[in-house]
């Protein structure tokens, strides 16, 4: 039976090179996203690859708890079990601390630290129902291990996410369950990063189109962060030559984090 991966927020950008990095890995891959129709599409593209039936997109709310016990339901349902759960929804709001909106700190805590409880719990209770030793990864950022100006709601979040993934491994260890978060560096290239361009110039006091060189001058290794990158510290962290690491908070910064 091959090794079934679900991927919250799989429809679009880094969600969906998971998902599709995840299918090439050999794992059936539930494509699970706010936007049915982009889970779908993500899903069809990897069944015209790999094969009807190696994939699936289903639509969920991550931060609303009956939608995501019904997204675990589904996928014992059509997939039997789960190996591998990958949360990778995320959200930003960029803004002085003076004008941040509370509606706006509220979602990034929902969508960035609620969203990967509820996921968290129910994807595990169905690990442990069918005695499967499996992988929880939340997709973090280096936000989660350093202050982010103007990105309180987000860094706020991404923090309580560390402290959420050392709990869960705490919990979930006697059941061989690992859980790791990934710490990304800036993801230049992604649509996330790229509406925030107005924002940081703003707050860097420089043009827009100098804001990525900026990020990138911060990086010992003088580049961002690729979606590569990020696929390749996943498949170790998912498979069995990870097995004794849990609970850990792993750097994809190219240097610029180191603890």
């Amino acid at each position: 039976m091959k090794q079934v991966a679900v991927v919250v927020g799989g429809g679009q950008t880094l969600g969906a090179f998971l998902c599709q990095g995840i299918a090439d890995a050999g794992y059936q891959v539930a494509v699970a996203d706010l936007n049915i129709e982009n889970a779908n599409k993500v899903a069809d593209e990897i069944n015209k690859k790999h094969g009807v039936g190696t994939a699936k997109g289903f639509q969920v709310d991550a931060a609303n708890e009956d939608s995501v016990i019904n997204l675990a339901t589904d996928i014992e349902r059509i997939f039997t079990q789960l190996n591998l759960m990958v949360y990778s929804a995320g959200v930003a709001k960029a803004s002085p601390i003076t004008d941040f909106k509370l509606a706006d700190f509220n979602l990034s805590v929902n969508v960035n630290l609620t969203g990967y409880f509820l996921c968290a719990r129910e994807m595990a209770k169905l690990m442990i129902k069918h005695n499967v030793a499996g992988r929880i990864l939340q997709i973090n950022s280096k936000s989660g291990k350093v202050g982010s100006k103007h990105n309180s709601g987000y860094s706020a979040a991404k923090f309580g996410g560390v402290g959420l993934t050392q709990s869960l491994a705490l919990d979930l260890a006697d059941h061989g369950i690992t859980v790791n978060s990934l710490m990304l560096g800036n993801l230049l290239k992604s649509p996330m990063f790229q509406s925030l361009l107005p924002q940081y110039a703003k707050k860097l006091g420089i043009d827009e189109s100098e804001v990525e060189q900026f990020y990138i001058d911060k990086v010992p290794l003088k580049r961002g962060c690729d979606y590569q990158d990020v696929l390749n510290v996943l498949l170790f962290y998912a498979s069995d030559k990870a097995s004794y690491c849990t609970g850990q908070s792993i750097n994809i910064t190219g240097g610029q984090v180191m603890f």
